[in-house]
C-alpha cells in the first residue's frame, strides 16, 4: 500500500474517531430530547415514527450573491460572482433550506466532503418544526 493510501486512510481513521465521539455526545441530547417528550402519546410517536424514513435533501451553502438578471444573463465561462462571505468562513449545511449545521470543506482520496464544526442541537431542530 503506497504512502499516500495509508495517509489517506489513517485521515478517514481521525473522521471515524471524531464522529463516534460525537455520537457519543449526541446520546446525551437525545436523552434530554426524550425527557422534552415525555408527554407525547404513543399515537404522535407512531406518526413522528412515520416520517423518520422519508428522504430529504441536503446542501452547502458557500455564499450568497445577490444580482440583477441583466448581469445574471452576462455570466459566462470564467466568469467571477463574488459572495458575502470571506475566504476560510464555515459553510451553512442546510436540509431542505433549513440550517441544521455549519462545516468546512475537507478532500479525502481526490473527493470533497464536509466536517460539521457546529450542529444545531436535535432539540432546537425539533422545535424549530413546531
Amino acid at each position: 500500500m503506497s504512502t499516500e493510501n495509508k495517509d489517506d486512510l489513517g485521515m478517514w481513521d481521525e473522521a471515524m474517531d471524531e464522529q463516534a465521539s460525537a455520537e457519543a455526545a449526541k446520546a446525551v441530547e437525545l436523552e434530554e430530547l426524550e425527557e422534552d417528550s415525555g408527554n407525547i402519546s404513543g399515537a404522535e410517536k407512531r406518526k413522528l415514527d412515520a416520517i423518520l424514513d422519508i428522504p430529504v435533501t441536503i446542501s452547502m451553502e458557500v455564499g450568497r450573491s445577490h444580482i440583477s438578471i441583466r448581469n445574471l444573463l452576462q455570466l459566462n465561462q470564467g466568469s467571477v460572482v463574488e459572495l458575502d462571505r470571506v475566504a476560510g468562513e464555515s459553510l451553512d449545511v442546510m436540509v431542505n433550506g433549513t440550517l441544521i449545521a455549519h462545516g468546512e470543506v475537507v478532500v479525502v482520496n481526490d473527493k470533497f466532503g464536509i466536517r460539521l464544526t457546529d450542529v444545531i442541537s436535535q432539540v432546537e431542530r425539533i422545535k424549530k418544526l413546531k
